[in-house]
């Protein structure tokens, strides 16, 4: 059944390597959450990349495509969309937000003041935005991924937790190998030939993809996998605040989607236990003796992962 969903996810990642090179695994991951139907954030170093994969991808997946660079005076308006007063008729017309797409760019989204950060709760969790007390539903499918960098400081702000807990995945990507970096060299040089990727999807076959990926099984053994993976970050003594409801969810949803790109018809622990990290990490607050002990979300959700008892796969129970 998920056939044509990996050979697609293949094509679309070749395409996503025409540009970006050596960052397989994390362009995989983003199309998984892109099956699933989630948000991401790119949170990672300067100049990895991060805006160009992500445009990079928009080409590919041949949907519509805006960016918002998030600045300090960026008000809430800029994003949703306001009504102005048209003096020709003497009515008010509504100029739409950048937010009226199907992928969003919110391009150093940490850089923003908290209530124009807000201002994308609705979008993000409900497909809609409210302009002026009328609600709009957004195009659909609709997507955030989200860029912020974690060295610089000044003139930033920090996500909050509510906000933080609508992206199903962050991600980093990291310096390139000196062999992958040399090929950039030598194949882009000064210039990125944007014009090179090809278009292999469209929104209307994405929409459909993400309602078909919904249908790759998972046993209720792996489903009680989840919920113990996520009841474990919540119980942990250096925790403060694990993974909420929507984590489990979107958890479910990504193991599903991963399988299908993968070929696969049926969800095991193993593709759990690989996006945990990049699911689960973010959405983890920690208390203040983690920080004396120094301990991160990710090595405390290794030692989860360890502990927490692995179901059978499904080849195992026959």
């Amino acid at each position: 059944m998920n056939r044509h969903t990996a050979e697609l996810a293949e094509r679309l990642t070749g395409e996503a390597e025409k540009i970006i090179l050596g960052k397989r695994t994390q362009i995989r991951l983003i199309l998984t959450a892109v099956l699933a139907g989630g948000h991401i954030l790119l949170d990672d170093l300067p100049g990895v990349g991060k805006t160009t994969l992500v445009k990079t991808l928009a080409t590919a997946l041949g949907c519509g495509f805006r960016r918002i660079q998030f600045t300090p005076d960026l008000l809430p308006s800029d994003i949703t969309g306001m009504n102005i007063y048209n003096q020709k008729t003497g009515e008010f017309q509504l100029m739409q937000g950048p937010v009226m797409t199907n992928l969003l760019l919110a391009d150093e989204i940490n850089r923003a003041i908290p209530r124009t950060q807000s201002a994308l709760l609705e979008a993000m969790e409900e497909r809609q935005v409210t302009i002026d007390g009328v609600t709009y539903p957004l195009p659909r499918p609709f997507l955030v991924m989200a860029t912020q960098n974690p060295v610089e400081m000044e003139s930033t702000f920090h996500l909050p937790a509510a906000q933080m807990d609508r992206f199903m995945l962050r991600l980093t990507l990291g310096y390139p190998e000196a062999e992958e970096e040399k090929l950039m060299l030598e194949r882009l040089g000064d210039r990125v030939p944007m014009e090179s990727v090809e278009t292999v999807t469209a929104p209307e076959q994405l929409w459909e993809l993400q309602a078909k990926v919904g249908e790759t099984e998972l046993a209720p053994a792996v489903a009680d996998y989840i919920v113990s993976l996520v009841r474990a970050t919540r119980a942990h003594p250096l925790v403060r605040m694990g993974g909420s409801p929507r984590s489990s969810i979107a958890l479910f949803k990504c193991a599903k989607a991963y399988a299908a790109i993968e070929g696969q018809d049926f969800v095991t622990p193993d593709h759990v236990q690989l996006l945990a990290p990049w699911c689960l990490c973010h959405r983890m607050v920690l208390s203040n003796e983690a920080r004396f002990a120094r301990a991160t979300a990710e090595g405390i959700l290794q030692e989860i992962l360890e502990t927490v008892p692995v179901p059978p796969t499904k080849e195992e129970r026959f």
